[in-house]
Parts: C-alpha cells; structure tokens; sequence
C-alpha cells in the first residue's frame, strides 16, 4: 500500500580501506558464522571492531536518524582447495522500523569503495597496493527498495566486492548513513556474507544498534 507525500530514504557514503576508524567500540571480533561447502571446504566470515555511532540529525527533523559506520569485515577458507575460492563478499545492514512514514528506501554511495589485500609498507617487502578489488560500478551506486508501512525489516547490502583466494578483508571508515520519514525509532543489524561461485553462502549477523 502506498501513501502520497510519504517517503522514507535511507543514504549511505562509504569509503572502504585497510584500517578502520580511532574510537571504534568494540575491540576485535564482534562475531562470525562458518559452513562446509560442496567441496569440503570450510567457509568463515567474521564482522569485527563494529562501531555505529547515532548522532543528532543535522536537519533537525525528530523523523530523521543519522550516524556513522566504522568496521571491518574478513573472511577465510580451509581445506583442499582453499587457494583456488572465487566469490563474492556482501556487507549491508538490516533494518527495523516500528512504523514508516514513508514507501522507498534509497541507498547512495559517493566515493568508491576499494578492498586492498596484503599490502605491506615494510622495507624488506613494499608492496602499497597488494591487490586491489573495486565493484563493478564507480564512483558511486544508487540502489532502491520499496517498503510499506511498518512494522517491518528490510535487508539492504551497502556494497559487493569480488574475492579470490584463501582469505581477505574489507574496512569501513566512518560510512554515514541517515533516515529520514521514520516513526518510532530505528534499529540497524550489520551484517556480512560471503557467497562462492558456486552458490554456498554463509552468513553473520551483528547486534541490533538502537539509532534512536
């Protein structure tokens, strides 16, 4: 069902790299979940050093919520064949509302996000770069949901980059997220998820954050 006027907009910048942001909130591995895939091997995704940080909306409007995000996510392989993983690694929140105002959901990213991969600035093996993932889409993604009226969870991934190998990890400093038409109060689950190229996926999820 639909309502005129109405509209509830969610927006997040992210800029991905190798360190996460001073001031996080929790210190190393906030949680992480683990399959065995179709060929045996065991697949780990972890969420760690996970911080979001509810700020007042600088609109002022009592609907709006707005904070920023700061974390990391990696993910390993074991087993025969471990080398040779090829996926994809998905980071995104879920998202609870009591009641909306609103029906779309708008995600916008304004810088690109890049995953860089045992790089090394050490004398003896300098190598800056390592190896460098980027999305398929740059500068930015604009991605779009509709919702009805709340209750109601919705499931939004902020961004998808491509992995290969045994290992690898993704940092997100201060991503700044807002909602806007929101009654009642809002709550975000992080999340991340490693998919293989051959459809296993594993899943973990974070705390709910209360944005109130």
């Amino acid at each position: 069902m639909k309502i005129l006027g109405s509209l509830l907009t969610l927006v997040a910048s992210v800029a991905a790299g190798l360190t996460c942001a001073a001031g996080v909130s929790h210190a190393g591995l906030d949680n992480q979940y683990s399959i065995v895939d179709g060929k045996g091997r065991t697949l780990t995704i972890e969420q760690l050093d996970t911080f979001l940080n509810g700020v007042a909306p600088l609109d002022r409007n009592r609907l709006t919520r707005e904070w920023f995000h700061s974390g990391k996510a990696s993910y390993t392989v074991t087993g025969d064949g471990a080398d040779q993983f090829t996926g994809t690694m998905q980071l995104g929140y879920q998202v609870g509302f009591p009641w909306s105002l609103g029906v779309g959901i708008n995600f916008k990213y304004t810088t690109p996000n890049v995953l860089l991969d045992k790089a090394s600035i050490a004398p003896q093996n300098f190598n800056p770069l390592g190896s460098v993932i980027t999305p398929n889409l740059l500068p930015g993604v604009s991605i779009a949901a509709n919702l009805g009226n709340g209750p109601g969870i919705q499931e939004v991934n902020t961004f998808t980059v491509d992995v290969r190998g045994a290992e690898g990890s993704v940092a997100v400093s201060n991503a700044h997220g807002t909602v806007t038409g929101a009654a009642g109060g809002l709550l975000l689950r992080p999340f991340a998820r490693l998919l293989s190229k051959a459809g296993d996926s594993v899943t973990t999820y974070g705390e709910p954050w209360n944005m109130n």
